[in-house]
């Protein structure tokens, strides 16, 4: 297993390490733990970098859980990515991004949502400068390996325990000009067994709520390092769209809060219900 480190993570760990359930919950978006290095860094109001953040989907996630153990970032989107692969640092802002790694960037990158964001919806550029090599390595080191060190050591322990592990990584949207207010990604059957994501769908249809697969949102960083099929080991990241459970101002839950929370918690249980049911998904001696 990976080694988490020493020092106090910037996660919190809700529920046992060594899960009573083959499904974990991730929230690597909702974080609004803003440290003063990152205050006075920008050159926008600390308001402009709501937009990066799933606002308040931990919330929802908590009221949805039960005993599924879960994983919450408390630190910003905007301090660092957890949905993004370590080496996919923007040269535009990051003075240690090595563009000999960058010679096919992904679009998220080109467009300014690298490993640290470099752009947000409506204000623009978010960094006084350029941030140095040894700011960004800190990041790294301190909070986005420890966060997928932990969220693989719970992958691994359900495995270990039920036979079977199952992510799903939690996140929020804007509404989409398609109509969908829930989209589903396994990165094109990569990373879940298609009978998960059907038991996820049925479970929107249930509840008359729209509902897409892998369109616009097919799953990033997270499914692709934590999702081992061969191994029994599946991830699913799903986007539910904040006008969902928000207030009309954005800004906090509700009053169609209860009702989302309800249907997530139905899902976690539809995913469980199908774990179980899986040929040799059993506990390990």
């Amino acid at each position: 297993m990976a080694t988490v480190s020493m020092r106090t993570p910037s996660f919190d760990l809700h529920g046992p390490c060594q899960p009573e359930s083959p499904v974990v919950l991730s929230v690597p978006h909702a974080g609004r733990d803003y440290p003063m290095a990152l205050r006075a860094a920008i050159r926008v109001p600390l308001e402009a970098l709501a937009p990066l953040e799933d606002r308040h989907v931990d919330a929802l996630a908590h009221a949805a859980r039960g005993d599924h153990t879960t994983i919450v970032q408390r630190l910003p989107r905007a301090w660092i990515d957890l949905n993004r692969a370590e080496h996919e640092r923007d040269p535009a802002i990051d003075s240690g991004a090595d563009r000999r790694r960058q010679s096919a960037p992904s679009l998220k990158l080109r467009s300014g949502l690298g490993l640290v964001p470099r752009r947000t919806p409506g204000a623009g550029d978010i960094w006084r400068g350029k941030l140095s090599s040894d700011e960004v390595v800190a990041r790294i080191e301190c909070d986005h390996r420890p966060y997928h060190a932990a969220l693989g050591d719970l992958l691994d322990a359900a495995r270990a325990r039920f036979g079977i592990a199952i992510l799903l990584d939690i996140h929020s949207m804007p509404p989409l000009a398609s109509g969908a207010r829930i989209v589903l990604g396994d990165r094109f059957g990569k990373s879940a067994g298609a009978r998960f994501v059907y038991r996820l769908e049925a479970e929107a249809r249930a509840h008359r709520i729209p509902c897409a697969l892998n369109t616009p949102y097919a799953g990033g960083h997270i499914l692709e390092r934590h999702a081992r099929t061969q191994d029994n080991i599946h991830a699913v990241q799903l986007e539910i769209d904040r006008t969902l459970y928000l207030d009309p101002r954005m800004d906090g839950p509700g009053p169609g809060f209860a009702g989302t929370a309800a249907l997530l918690a139905r899902m976690i249980a539809a995913l469980a219900d199908e774990a179980e049911g899986t040929p040799f998904a059993t506990a390990a001696e």
